[in-house]
């Protein structure tokens, strides 16, 4: 094997590509693809009763709470899990860290890898939430940061307020910006070898814990 391309490569190529388009000849040249599958959950359903109960079996911690409550049950949350130092990207609000007992990382200038993986954790708001499947986007907008700070540190904290749940992933996707950077995390970074034994870590935190903001403070 020499890895050159033979001299007849382009006319067998085109040869190839003849027989394909005299195959399809007498086929439309396009159909529609059906969209008539289920966009919205059933209306009795609690789709901030189902997310918790989603996240939760992903083997996440969820942490329920109203507005007043929020500040303290972040503190809690960073306490319970040893966080000394949190990054925290530009756009969160002061009132969620109002009570944080831990020394508060910026991105501004963005962090090193090196310095990312020294850090114990982070804490994001997101984009959007998906009650059916548990999972919550992160797209880099305001008080989410750049990809690698809530995939790099090995615990990542989660504000997700009510507002941002919906029911299912077509209600989610008409939500996002197709251009943007999209994370979508459905529990701790998890994968499993050939024995079907459970690694957490792996390609992203260890640790996740979500605060849901479900009720008025």
């Amino acid at each position: 094997m020499t890895g050159k391309v033979p001299a007849d490569a382009p006319a067998r190529r085109a040869e190839v590509l003849a027989r394909i388009a005299a195959a399809l000849v007498d086929r439309p040249a396009s159909s529609a693809v059906p969209r008539d599958y289920q966009h919205r959950l059933p209306d009795h359903v609690d789709v901030l009763d189902l997310f918790a109960e989603r996240v939760a079996d992903y083997r996440s911690t969820v942490h329920r709470t109203d507005a007043a409550g929020l500040a303290a049950t972040v503190a809690a949350a960073i306490a319970d899990r040893g966080i000394r130092r949190l990054v925290v990207p530009g756009g969160i609000p002061e009132g969620w860290l109002a009570a944080c007992p831990a020394e508060r990382i910026g991105d501004d200038p963005p962090l090193s890898v090196e310095e990312l993986d020294g850090i114990d954790g982070t804490i994001t708001g997101c984009a959007v939430a998906i009650a059916e499947t548990g999972t919550f986007v992160l797209d880099a907008g305001s008080g989410q940061g750049r990809r690698v700070l809530s995939l790099l540190p090995d615990r990542l904290i989660c504000v997700v307020t009510a507002d941002q749940v919906v029911g299912t992933v077509p209600e989610a996707l008409a939500r996002l910006e197709p251009a943007r950077p999209q994370t979508w995390v459905s529990g701790p970074s998890a994968t499993s070898d050939i024995e079907l034994e459970r690694i957490e870590g792996v390609h992203g935190p260890r640790i996740l814990d979500v605060v849901l903001v479900d009720r008025p403070g």
